[in-house]
């Protein structure tokens, strides 16, 4: 749990700007359903030249 509150902390410190300009964030969702079911997930990316950073989960 300390990991992923150390992640979110960094991305959101990346994200605010504090090392330059501000950096938009990319959200996306999906849902699927196939035959375990309904599925889905969230996430959001952080792109700055060519560094990406993904965060995200399944439901």
């Amino acid at each position: 749990m300390k990991r992923v509150f150390v992640l979110v902390s960094l991305a959101a410190l990346a994200a605010c700007g504090a090392d330059g300009e501000p950096i938009q964030p990319s959200m996306n969702a999906n849902v699927g359903m196939g035959s375990n079911g309904l599925s889905g997930g969230v996430g959001a990316d952080f792109v700055s030249g060519r560094f990406t950073m993904g965060v995200g989960t399944s439901l």
